[in-house]
């Protein structure tokens, strides 16, 4: 089973409340993701540590519901 865009936004949302996400299907399969994340969180961390917490967010569905997720984060 795949995981929509939506639900993948929900999953960040609730995470990081203040972020602003874009994500695009890059298959249109719902597996393969391209998502861009800007978030007040991220600020003073590293790029690693800024992926960490949107894998963390997604609750260990990576790999699983989520085959392939091609990240961008920052901070404003």
């Amino acid at each position: 089973m795949a995981m929509s865009a939506t639900e993948l936004e929900t999953y960040i949302r609730q995470a990081l409340p203040d972020a602003q996400i874009k994500i695009d299907d890059l298959a249109g399969d719902g597996d393969h993701y391209a998502c861009s994340v800007i978030s007040e969180a991220f600020k003073g961390l590293s790029r690693v540590k800024q992926h960490q917490l949107v894998y963390q967010a997604l609750q260990g569905h990576m790999g699983g519901k989520l085959h392939a997720l091609a990240l961008q984060t920052s901070a404003p």
